[in-house]
């Protein structure tokens, strides 16, 4: 007889303090075809600032805090700083009902930190990750743990987490970040076989397979899905979002929302997914429920201020008319 879950979900990777600057005395300098783009400033000059926030970041957290609005009792581990920064990410999680019981605070070490940059839609993000030594603590048993982006030294924490999935009978979610994509499918391919869902941006999936960007959308999911995962979603960007189950693949449009930056999209999306397949729904709709969350924090300013309720989220899915389709 399996123990009862303590949490819904436990959110896996690292947490940031994240100053957003909006600057408008800037410009763009883009290749002929305008598939790469330079952001630029006057060098050795003051740049006027237009707008100025600090929020809360980092992948494991947005979902935490997202999941913990559509209904889902959160925590999650990281590792943050002995310092200001670290002490206002424990005080806003506890204000969003995020349990911060693996949070470890790191003696005489500074919190992640992240500038971000806004020039009109788009962001460029600076980030200064602190190295840590990841040493996965006791979890107490959960229905999902959510494996995101983490700096170097992730792999210390495969064998314990791979044990504790075996034990709990724990569903896994996994939406790697940079260092783990970079690490390559060797490394990855433990976690990859126990993966209930892998959520990847097209790029990032093609990474993963080595394969060429010519490559179909069917063919990307499905041969992501032969390394493991028994569901695999790929983003991409304002063309949407693909989701296959081994049976079926779908296709969800954005949503329509007014713009007004896209950081904390993919965790927004992410997270509505996850949120859905924990309450029973089925992956038509999973994608429903990620694309309008992320439609809602391209609205605002930082990743966490525009995460949906459930309630607000069926009424922007019933407002916005959108279908999943199978394809």
């Amino acid at each position: 007889m399996k123990a009862k879950t303590k949490y819904d979900i436990i959110s896996i990777g690292d947490a940031t303090l994240d100053t957003f600057v909006r600057i408008d005395n800037a410009s763009l300098l883009c290749s002929l075809n305008k598939d790469q783009c330079w952001f630029c400033l006057n060098y050795a000059e003051k740049i006027p600032i237009e707008e100025l926030k600090f929020t809360l970041g980092g992948n494991a957290c947005n979902n935490a805090v997202g999941s913990a609005r559509l209904g889902l009792k959160a925590a999650f581990y990281s590792i943050i700083g002995d310092d200001d920064s670290g002490r206002r990410i424990l005080e806003q999680i506890k204000a969003e009902n995020v349990s911060s019981e693996y949070v470890i605070v790191q003696k005489r070490k500074p919190t992640n930190y992240s500038v971000v940059l806004t020039y009109k839609t788009e962001r460029t993000i600076l980030v200064y990750h602190c190295p840590r030594k990841y040493n996965l603590p006791k979890l107490a048993s959960s229905k999902w743990i959510y494996l995101t982006s983490m700096g170097k030294g992730f792999d210390s924490i495969h064998k314990d987490l791979l044990i504790r999935l075996k034990f709990n009978g724990t569903k896994l979610a996994f939406n790697p970040g940079t260092h783990q994509l970079l690490a390559g499918k060797k490394v990855l391919e433990p976690i990859l076989k126990v993966c209930s869902v892998l959520i990847l941006n097209k790029e990032e999936g093609l990474m993963v397979l080595g394969q060429p960007s010519t490559t179909s959308i069917k063919d990307i999911l499905k041969s992501l899905h032969l390394l493991g995962p028994d569901i695999v979603i790929v983003t991409d960007g304002l063309n949407g979002a693909y989701g296959f189950d081994g049976h079926r693949c779908y296709f969800m449009k954005i949503m329509p929302s007014k713009v007004v930056q896209r950081t904390g999209a993919g965790d927004s999306f992410s997270t509505g997914v996850i949120a859905a397949l924990f309450h029973d729904k089925p992956l038509n709709e999973a994608l429903q429920w990620g694309t309008a969350n992320a439609a809602s924090v391209i609205e605002h300013v930082g990743p966490q201020t525009g995460l949906l309720t459930i309630p607000k989220l069926k009424r922007r899915i019933k407002g916005a008319a959108c279908s999943c389709k199978e394809i």
